[in-house]
């Protein structure tokens, strides 16, 4: 089956990509048929970020390609021109705003719930050594007591 996806090129967090026609058994970043654009996520602004061929894509389309998700995705985009894709930036940005607030109130969360967990524990802790505590003090206080009427 022939796919359209993304092959990733560029460096370690600085991630390019070109949008590729390939067999699906072949690897991401592998052979491909034919490279149809790029996409850029990480591009400043004013510089391109995206660039398909919809003639071509729609061609391979046309002969049974499949698009990727992703791919799917950008060419919805690239059709509503470029206010569009600022538009899916923004709204990956606040997605990721939102997953990375989550994640710090879940952690807080947890902090708070074994602070509190600690703090029950702790007097819980602290009355069974009061109460082991007096009967080892009257202990031997008996023991002396017997110790002189042995006498």
């Amino acid at each position: 089956m022939v796919v359209i996806r993304l092959s990733r090129g560029g460096s370690k967090k600085r991630p390019y990509f070109n949008v590729v026609v390939a067999e699906s058994s072949k690897k991401r970043d592998g052979r491909f048929i034919e490279r149809v654009g790029f996409y850029n996520p990480s591009a400043r602004e004013g510089s391109e970020t995206l660039r398909l061929e919809s003639e071509r894509i729609e061609y391979w389309q046309s002969n049974g390609a499949q698009l990727s998700e992703t791919v799917d995705r950008i060419v919805k985009l690239n059709a509503k021109g470029p206010d569009g894709l600022v538009a899916m930036k923004k709204k990956d940005e606040a997605k990721a705003l939102a997953r990375k607030n989550k994640k710090a109130a879940d952690k807080a969360a947890k902090a708070e719930e074994a602070v509190s967990a600690e703090e029950a524990a702790a007097p819980a802790e602290e009355a069974p050594k009061e109460e082991a505590a007096a009967p080892a003090e009257e202990a031997p206080k008996e023991e002396a007591g017997k110790e002189a009427d042995k006498k």
